[in-house]
């Protein structure tokens, strides 16, 4: 946690600069790394606009809309299409989701075309969007959105990352971490933050562990139940930590959440995408990284993990969005006594996305509904803030609780919060640079240079030079062998876990106070309330 008085001793130093100047847009990310999904970059200063909207830059799928399952399907279908036949397009209804059927929640994809017979510009869900409201009027679009790509968190997976095989054919540069920005030249990020990539200063590596591992208790030592963490990211490997701790396999009435076939698990195959070298994915073993910081924090907590996020990186918002609908049903499941539910206690989420007009409270009504459905439900989601250097607010993170009380949605104290977490340095006493900031980022934990948990890869790359001396093989470090089990890496997106984690053992404190049986869920969303104000500055 941040000491008392160390932000304020902060801004008195000649790096200070005032708010304003800090909310930045973070630099696009290339068009590789957006490619797979049809992502777009919404560049405000040549984006289509209309009275009341002011919009900024954002990520998203190019020829597509989403419409909250709240709303009248066919009559905004009817409102597009109209629009969209003086564009020369067409808005067809993409299949519906069986995942979400009979669901509450979640969201309906349209997809947009060229109509037949039509010679035009490239169909755009944000220009559609936009014509829309001009036509009919912001509040009778309100549930229509964009289709945003999402990040994972981690520092590593950006342009400066050393899974480009171009920065490893001079070992020597690795010496000069500034040298590492020249891939994002004029648009990537900082030399200063492009040193958390680098191995040795905060970047993916292998590490040796030699600790005895967390102690979890036997059921007959706990004073009441386990807590239940879940998580949604990469999904998770084996591990000794793990095995045992971490549940792969639940469903929503025998259907998966999120990916499950084998032959494109990050967690299981270091390398499935980009060229055939052996390079370990940006994300591979994310997710199981994430679990490992969670059972530090609370080693007798159950675990729950599925996998949305790919090896590669982004996900679209309506993939994400359905998985946590799934999530959600699960939870109101078990509180209304139906089969098929399942408890959870805290969720943590290590992504994130930029929202293109956060400012005229058009923000995602759809993604606010789900979390806001599990916080009255007694779930704590903890969300991290993002590797950007901004203070731009990126959502969820954002939907929680701001520090100077302002922020898109007010706190209510039949709802948990979310809760944001930016990262500290191994001190434990400064931000991380990479670190998002502002009053919506609400408590900090270690998230640079952090060690935890790791798939046993071992990537192509070798060591810089090996021999025999005496029987016996004599080399220096293997920058991407990990059958060791574990890893030294940095980004919020392990600052979250860290603080579900904490979390969790503030609630397995309280839980050995209550006996199962008299559980409800005012009760759970009351000592998810007290655990959140113990060990976060939010307030009801």
């Amino acid at each position: 946690m941040q000491p008392p008085g160390e932000k304020e001793a902060q801004l008195t130093g000649p790096g200070t600069l005032p708010p304003s100047a800090l909310d930045r847009d973070p630099a696009p990310p290339p068009s590789w790394a957006i490619a797979p999904v049809d992502g777009r970059v919404l560049d405000p200063s040549t984006a289509l606009v209309v009275k009341g909207v002011r919009p900024r830059s954002t990520v998203y799928v190019g020829p597509r809309l989403t419409i909250s399952r709240t709303l009248d399907f066919a009559e905004v279908l009817d409102i597009l299409r109209t629009v969209a036949e003086k564009l020369g397009w067409d808005v067809d209804p993409e299949e519906d989701d069986p995942r979400l059927s009979g669901l509450r929640l979640g969201v309906r994809r349209v997809s947009l075309s060229v109509g037949s017979r039509k010679a035009t510009l490239a169909p755009d869900g944000w220009t559609l969007l936009q014509q829309a409201r001009a036509m009919f009027g912001i509040e009778r679009l309100r549930g229509v959105g964009l289709d945003h790509v999402v990040f994972a968190r981690p520092v590593g997976a950006n342009p400066y990352d050393l899974s480009h095989p171009y920065d490893l054919s001079h070992p020597y540069d690795l010496s000069h971490p500034y040298d590492l920005s020249h891939p994002g030249h004029g648009a990537g990020p900082s030399a200063a933050v492009a040193t958390y990539g680098v191995p040795g200063s905060g970047g993916r590596q292998p590490v040796a562990y030699v600790g005895p591992r967390p102690h979890r208790r036997s059921e007959a030592e706990l004073p009441g139940r386990r807590p239940v963490v879940a998580i949604l990211d990469t999904g998770c490997g084996p591990h000794a930590w793990l095995d045992g701790v971490v549940d792969c396999s639940v469903t929503l009435d025998g259907v998966p959440i999120g990916h499950t076939s084998p032959s494109t698990d990050p967690e299981l195959h270091g390398d499935l995408t980009g060229p055939l070298d052996g390079s370990i994915d940006p994300l591979s073993g994310h997710g199981t990284f994430i679990a490992g910081l969670v059972h530090q924090g609370c080693p007798d907590a159950d675990i729950l993990s599925w996998r949305v996020v790919p090896s590669e990186g982004p996900i679209v918002e309506s993939d994400w969005v359905t998985a946590l609908t799934q999530i959600a049903e699960l939870v109101r499941r078990h509180w209304a006594g139906e089969p098929g539910g399942r408890r959870i206690d805290v969720l943590s989420l290590s992504m994130g996305y930029y929202h293109e007009t956060p400012a005229d409270a058009l923000f995602d009504e759809t993604l606010h509904a789900i979390l806001s459905d599990l916080g009255r439900h007694g779930v704590t989601v903890v969300c991290s803030a993002g590797n950007d250097a901004t203070s731009r607010p990126s959502f969820p993170a954002a939907l929680g609780p701001w520090q100077d009380g302002g922020g898109p949605v007010p706190t209510s104290s039949d709802c948990v919060p979310i809760v944001s977490v930016g990262a500290l340095n191994p001190n434990c006493r400064t931000d991380a640079l990479f670190s998002n900031a502002g009053p919506w980022v609400r408590c900090h934990v270690p998230g640079a240079a952090v060690v935890s948990t790791m798939p046993a890869f071992e990537g192509g790359n070798l060591p810089g030079a090996r021999m025999r001396a005496f029987g016996r093989t004599r080399e220096t470090i293997d920058p991407d062998d990990f059958r060791g089990g574990f890893a030294v890496w940095s980004g919020t997106s392990f600052a979250a876990p860290l603080m579900a984690g904490v979390l969790a053992q503030g609630l397995l404190e309280k839980l050995g106070e209550q006996s199962v049986a008299g559980e409800t869920v005012d009760s759970a969303v009351r000592r998810a309330w007290d655990v959140v104000e113990s060990v976060t500055p939010i307030r009801s």
